[in-house]
């Protein structure tokens, strides 16, 4: 905690209950936070975090947290939202998505793409992106731009992407993307493989031996699917995942997306190797790929956090109504009222996804020594008063429209619900003039049969 005496520090979080998300910690009640540079280097009660700042963050008697950590998304795919809807993901993907990706998927386009998720992101209460998509370094120049984490990769695919021409291109651009980005404040930079029955053996292989040598995110799809796992039991004699554990190329640098067909051997092996799973229920339930065995998961000891999956396929980037939708689908299915509850639903909002894309020492706890992502939800609306349980309102009673005030690394990036490192209103012109692009596009390739 921070003297009274001590130096003066950039930014102080207070008047707001703190949820630090620390395993075991309590709500501190009239809390605050205190801010140097980048880092935390006080959480604790108000009176006994008493410093001068530069500036002041006043919660208004709401909850301070860390901020959401999205695990697995599609940024740019903002602009493809409501396209293509209640449809299986196989036609979804190659008779709608991937014709309108190649049609109007270039570099300007994911930039303003990923610039408008990340507002999106940003207003939701979502400090940190995993991205999974094209055009790495459009992305990544995006992100910082508008100030927020992520987690970047250029994907690799046995075909040609809006990007990269072939998978070896793909290779390099990775391999370039993690010299470039090494040490980032910001960014950081990974492999992915998009997933087992669209990359080859070789080229899995390639992408995880590239992450290991820089002990970055290996990221990758991984039965999302019914269709998925019957294919591969019939063609290989085994799961995706045991596919992939034969292959070598599963261990804690792996980000496994979905993982929604999986075996009781299949979560072992995922405990056993120390593969970090990225659920996106909403997703899981709207493209009716199915649900995946979270608490089964988290009983074996599997790290789990919470992903949208792209806009196309959610429909937002709202990762709040998403582990919302969570607590209640497993209550649901399982019978149980007890399964899933708020506290840890909570944690897998925070550091639970900081932990499976290898952040957890840098974020998704609020602890001295961490980076500064912190979010502040505002509880003054008719549907957040009043508050018992911190925990349980933020998963049963919060919205992404509560966000007042999100800082990402020491940097106040939304202050009273307005993002203050790009135009809003600008970007929101630029989507509007680009969607009859994208409704043409596809529509083009729906005539030509």
């Amino acid at each position: 905690m921070v003297a009274a005496n001590a130096g003066a520090v950039d930014l102080l979080i207070v008047n707001g209950t703190v949820l630090t998300m620390e395993p075991g910690a309590k709500p501190i009640v009239d809390g605050a936070v205190a801010v140097r540079g980048q880092d935390i280097v006080a959480v604790g009660p108000r009176e006994s975090v008493r410093a001068p700042a530069a500036k002041v963050l006043d919660a208004g008697g709401g909850l301070i947290l860390p901020g959401f950590v999205n695990t697995h998304t599609h940024l740019a795919m903002v602009l493809l939202r409501g396209l293509a809807d209640d449809l299986p993901l196989k036609e979804w993907l190659e008779q709608h998505i991937w014709p309108a990706e190649k049609a109007v998927m270039d570099a300007e386009t994911v930039k303003l793409g990923t610039l408008w998720a990340a507002v999106e992101s940003l207003k939701a209460g979502v400090t940190c992106v995993c991205d999974m998509y094209f055009y790495a370094p459009t992305v990544a120049e995006a992100l910082e731009q508008v100030g927020i984490r992520g987690v970047v990769p250029e994907s690799i695919i046995d075909f040609p992407t809006p990007s990269c021409p072939s998978p070896e291109v793909a290779l390099e651009k990775q391999r370039e993307l993690c010299e470039r980005y090494r040490q980032h404040p910001l960014i950081t930079p990974a492999v992915a493989a998009h997933a087992p029955y669209s990359v080859n053996a070789k080229n899995i292989a390639k992408a995880a031996e590239l992450a290991e040598e820089f002990d970055v995110p290996f990221l990758i799809h991984v039965a999302e699917t019914r269709w998925e796992m019957e294919t591969f039991q019939k063609e290989k004699g085994t799961t995706p995942v045991q596919y992939l554990a034969d292959l070598g190329v599963l261990s804690s640098r792996t980000v496994a997306a979905h993982c929604v067909h999986v075996t009781a051997e299949d979560i072992a092996t995922l405990a056993e190797l120390g593969v970090g799973v990225a659920a996106n229920p909403v997703s899981n339930l709207k493209l009716a790929s199915g649900v995946a065995p979270l608490p089964q998961m988290l009983a074996q000891g599997v790290k789990v956090g919470f992903g949208t999956d792209g806009a196309a396929s959610n429909n937002t980037l709202d990762l709040l109504r998403d582990a919302q939708i969570a607590a209640l689908l497993y209550k649901g299915v399982t019978g149980d009222p007890t399964c899933m509850p708020a506290p840890t639903v909570a944690a897998l909002l925070t550091r639970g996804g900081a932990e499976v894309l290898g952040l957890g020492k840098v974020v998704g706890t609020l602890a001295v020594g961490k980076r500064a992502d912190v979010v502040c939800l505002a509880t003054h609306e008719p549907h957040a008063v009043p508050v018992y349980d911190p925990e349980s309102h933020l998963i049963y009673a919060a919205r992404a429209s509560d966000v007042q005030h999100v800082v990402v690394n020491g940097k106040t990036l939304v202050e009273n619900h307005k993002v203050l490192t790009v135009d809003e209103d600008a970007l929101r012109r630029e989507v509007f003039r680009l969607a009859p692009k994208v409704r043409g596009a596809v529509e083009a390739v729906k005539a030509k049969g």
